[in-house]
């Protein structure tokens, strides 16, 4: 562990203990980090008891087969669906009865699309039915579809390089996957970017790490001022197929039909559930994931792996007769998938308390076995959070990383509160993310047991101690 960050302070300055705040300045009662590794030491028993409930004990598998009756039951879970909604429902009932405290919705108002019928048919230079998926808010085709001859390009500099030949084109991108972050901005911004050159239409390269033939949708932005034109994702066989065909000089025409609609916005909520703190119980402690999903695939693993260990380990802290000194609230985001948006309307909602708010978590990024906790915070936060892991030595889950922002905890983040995310196998999870793959086949039971282990154990020792995490 690096503690180099306390070298120049000697020590820390927190108000009074019993505040429970970490706030800190000048000439108020002081705490040194030794002090504080020894009070986070003195959870080792446990962080061992959390972790033989979860991982060995009675609770092991509980959290995959509460996600695999959710759904298998219910399916996948597109924002402004009745299956969303009936998920939300099931949801508010399992957490009653599992005797969490504080169970209610929050209701919000999050968007309305569906897809329709689609297909894309390659009809030169041969014929080929092509694999596509449109994506999430895009306009619709006319019903006899658009035809059109095809430009492809590997990226947006490309594209403006060769405007003059996009006009009345559709621009298919094979954008190179180097990571997410880099080519999910051709999801979101092609349509735009094409429409801004005369594109008719905009087919992108699947964002993935590895595929099958398997379209991977996702949401995309349109632009006020710039004509909204329909766009889908393809997959990364075909847009490698096209583009070794454009280099040979070849013509290619594709025709592409999509039914795809927007609807007006629909009534929607946000699940809450608790163990209201014993000592400090209007400060938070938040764990969370998302219970919305795409409309393919089942959900499991974007995000109802994410959710349901967020379940778990309350079930597991309570399981065990624990109540932390400050409120664990586990929130359960709708519409994730559009922009946060069930999470916006939260944080509008409740940030007027955002200094209660110790640690915002959010497990979005898969359930495989957890490489460590991404963190972003203040360096004393980081130390204190380091020391946290310590104690999950016994199952090898002890690393923390930098950047632990997620969609629905960004906005507090963003406002200074200290946030954390799981990390695991990015390859796998981008291999089946918003495909047809995305199935409860896709998860292993024991991998999430580990998972369940590490949120519950963080969670529940930054709701115990003393004082909340530093802010900068």
């Amino acid at each position: 562990m690096k503690f180099h960050v306390f070298v120049f302070v000697g020590v820390v300055h927190f108000l009074p203990l019993n505040s429970g705040k970490a706030v800190y300045g000048n000439g108020i009662s002081q705490r040194t980090f030794q002090e504080i590794k020894e009070e986070i030491a003195r959870y080792g028993d446990v962080a061992k008891a959390i972790i033989n409930l979860a991982v060995y004990g009675k609770a092991r598998n509980r959290s995959y087969e509460r996600l695999a009756l959710l759904v298998d039951t219910v399916g996948p879970r597109l924002s402004g669906s009745k299956s969303l909604e009936k998920a939300i429902q099931i949801m508010q009932q399992n957490l009653q009865e599992d005797g969490l405290e504080n169970v209610h919705l929050e209701p919000v108002k999050i968007p309305h699309w569906e897809r329709g019928e689609e297909s894309a048919v390659m009809l030169e230079p041969r014929i080929h039915k092509m694999a596509v998926l449109g994506l999430g808010s895009s306009i619709g085709t006319p019903p006899e579809g658009i035809t059109a001859e095809v430009l492809v390009v590997t990226s947006f500099d490309e594209l403006q390089r060769r405007a003059p030949e996009a006009r009345g084109k559709i621009v298919v991108y094979n954008q190179p996957y180097t990571n997410y972050s880099r080519a999910v901005q051709y999801r979101i911004q092609g349509a735009v970017e094409a429409a801004k050159v005369g594109a008719l239409a905009s087919l992108i390269r699947s964002v993935a790490s590895f595929s099958i033939y398997s379209p991977h949708t996702g949401i995309q932005e349109y632009q006020d001022g710039v004509p909204k034109i329909p766009t889908a994702c393809i997959t990364v066989e075909d847009a490698e197929m096209m583009s070794r065909m454009a280099s040979r000089g070849s013509r290619i025409v594709i025709q592409l039909k999509m039914g795809a609609k927007n609807y007006p916005d629909a009534d929607s909520f946000n699940t809450v559930a608790e163990i209201i703190g014993s000592k400090y119980p209007e400060q938070v402690v938040l764990v969370s994931g998302h219970l919305d999903s795409w409309d393919v695939g089942q959900g499991a693993m974007d995000d109802g792996g994410g959710a349901f260990i967020s379940w778990e380990a309350l079930s597991l802290i309570k399981d065990l007769g624990l109540r932390p000194k400050r409120t664990l609230r586990l929130v359960l985001w709708t519409a994730e998938e559009q922009g946060g948006i069930g999470a916006l309307q939260y944080y509008q909602l409740h940030k007027a308390n955002i200094s209660n708010y110790s640690l915002v978590m959010e497990s979005d990024l898969g359930t495989f076995l957890p490489s460590g906790l991404q963190f972003t915070g203040s360096d004393k936060a980081r130390a204190i959070v380091e020391e946290v892991m310590c104690l999950l030595e016994p199952i090898n889950v002890t690393q923390v990383f930098r950047a632990g922002e997620g969609t629905d905890i960004n906005f507090w983040i963003q406002a200074g509160v200290p946030g954390a995310s799981l990390l695991d196998d990015l390859y796998k999870y981008f291999s089946f993310h918003h495909s047809h793959g995305d199935t409860m086949t896709v998860m292993d039971p024991k991998q999430m047991n580990v998972a369940a282990a590490v949120w519950a154990v963080v969670s529940y020792v930054i709701a115990d101690m003393e004082e909340m995490l530093p802010r900068s």
